[in-house]
């Protein structure tokens, strides 16, 4: 983040500094890291610093089920995918894109940025999303 002449940023210039950056890595995130569903979840659950014994107990699924869903052994169905992205505290939309059930879904790369870095927590994940959507809301009014 550059800084000021006059010294430390303020607090709206920090933002607009974060939301910038991740704008950025957006852009350089094309296409998912992990094109597996089974991957994805297992990298969401570990970022989440999850057991899988923890997250099939939140998702209402058997352990062995859902080690076989990382493992891609087993395709869940549009239920289960809920269960677990709400146990993820991730985008239900974001695993049905990923195992095939959502075509041509128009998805925020800055959104998916945040709710994956794993240096933020949950809590500023969730303020850079709404600070984000504010300031896309606010282009868009003012460009109609």
């Amino acid at each position: 983040m550059r800084r000021l002449p006059e010294g430390r940023p303020n607090a709206s210039q920090q933002v607009l500094a974060v939301v910038s950056t991740l704008r950025y890595t957006a852009i350089i995130m094309k296409s998912p890291t992990v094109p597996d569903l089974g991957a994805f979840i297992k990298e969401q659950r570990t970022r989440s610093a999850m057991s899988v014994r923890k997250l099939a107990d939140q998702a209402g699924i058997s352990n062995p089920y859902l080690s076989q869903i990382e493992r891609g052994l087993r395709k869940p169905s549009a239920e289960i995918l809920k269960s677990i992205a709400r146990a993820l505290e991730i985008r239900t939309e974001s695993l049905y894109e990923r195992a095939g059930l959502l075509d041509d879904v128009e998805h925020s790369g800055v959104e998916e940025a945040i709710g994956s870095d794993p240096t933020l927590t949950k809590n500023q994940q969730q303020a850079l999303t709404e600070i984000y959507r504010s300031f896309v809301g606010n282009e868009q009014k003012e460009t109609t």
